[in-house]
């Protein structure tokens, strides 16, 4: 495992030369804690006092447990974005190292197979505890950049002014493409957004909604009478419902310069069908859902399912972990620097703990790591 208290030496320490605990310290006890189930700055100094002695295996602690207040006035003087650059130098090596691990595998399972691009995926998701006043209703709201095969977390921006578009183009910027298929929500399927992730080397897929206007439209004119029999299909049945999926691809040259969409050059259509398979549910599927996906890179069928479907990942292994498990919209954080900062140690908690291959739900895992202090000393081990 790579050395997480390294990425904390490498985040710049906001407060006075005379501060009594090292900052590294500091955010390595703060992570632990969120690993156990830590949601405040009350909550973590809570766990320092309580595990001090464990603690102590790892880290000096010279002073003995930070107080609450020194928790609280780290997060609100602490630089998100420095914060975050350093987390995300740390992520990117640490999403490396797992993809060389599959990749060895996957090249002692098939000798003779070709590697696939990694995934990205790009998503907002609110904070809705996290208002900066009790007179004000918008929660924070944060774009991330999601390893779909790693299920990491890679970067984090606040889309001020609930910006998300720019936000994510923000994300984008940050981020070495090469090798990727990004693939953002419905939201993020223009212009401005195909040309950023082009310039960092990465190829798009990009959902085309009705407001691309001329583009939509000649997406529709090619694939909008596909013939059923030659699509490739995927099907899948989990948690009491039956899903399937179809895809065409389409080469479209002249089409990058004709509708102005840097890189374009080819139209995938994707067919998804569901029906639930419950007793008591109607026999019937629901209407087929049907997308158009703008491609950088001519994928085939299979592949394009491959991306789309990896994309939900985001939502299903991120948001709704961070959600139930982590209970992120419960927590009331009324400093948006704060909520920043704590944000990004969920979600490095989140991957870190993914890691682990003791068997057991997340929540199970973050209530054995609180209960267990040779899980703990495991866990802890693992992030040195």
């Amino acid at each position: 495992m790579l050395a997480v208290q390294g990425l904390f030496a490498a985040v710049p320490d906001p407060r006075a030369a005379n501060a009594r605990h090292r900052l590294d310290e500091v955010l390595l006890v703060a992570l632990a804690a969120t690993l156990c189930g830590a949601q405040t700055c009350v909550d973590i100094a809570t766990f320092a006092r309580a595990k001090l002695p464990l603690l102590r295996r790892f880290v000096r602690l010279a002073h003995g447990a930070p107080s609450h207040d020194t928790f609280s006035r780290l997060f609100q003087a602490l630089d998100p974005l420095a914060f975050e650059a350093a987390f995300r130098a740390f992520m990117a090596a640490f999403a490396k190292a797992l993809d060389q691990a599959a990749q060895d595998q996957a090249a002692q399972d098939e000798p003779d197979g070709t590697g696939r691009p990694r995934i990205v995926a790009l998503d907002g998701k609110s904070l809705r505890g996290a208002i900066q006043s009790a007179g004000r209703s918008t929660p924070l709201h944060l774009v991330t950049a999601w390893a779909a095969e790693q299920r990491l977390v890679l970067a984090q921006r606040h889309a001020r002014n609930r910006s998300e578009v720019t936000a994510a183009r923000e994300v984008i910027a940050l981020l070495d493409l090469r090798d990727a298929v990004v693939t953002p929500d419905a939201l993020h399927g223009n212009r401005a957004t195909a040309a950023a992730i082009l310039e960092r080397g990465g190829a798009y897929a990009l959902i085309l909604k009705g407001n691309r206007g001329p583009l939509h439209a000649a997406a529709q004119a090619l694939l909008g009478e596909a013939d059923a029999e030659t699509a490739v299909r995927t099907s899948h049945t989990a948690h009491g419902r039956y899903e399937e999926r179809r895809a065409w691809v389409r080469a479209v040259p002249g089409w990058a310069e004709r509708y102005g969409f840097a890189g374009l050059c080819a139209i995938a259509r994707v067919d998804g069908l569901r029906r639930s398979t419950h007793v008591d549910a109607p026999a019937e599927a629901e209407p087929p859902q049907t997308r158009y996906v703008a491609l950088s890179q001519r994928l085939d069928p299979a592949e394009v399912l491959r991306v789309v479907r990896a994309h939900w990942s985001i939502e299903n292994h991120q948001h709704w972990l961070l959600d139930v498990a982590f209970r992120e919209d419960a927590i009331l954080t009324r400093n948006a620097v704060t909520a920043q900062n704590l944000a990004l140690l969920r979600r490095l908690a989140l991957g870190l703990i993914r890691q682990d291959a003791t068997k057991g739900s997340l929540h199970t895992k973050r209530q054995l790591a609180g209960w267990n202090d040779d899980y703990l000393a495991d866990l802890i081990s693992q992030m040195r």
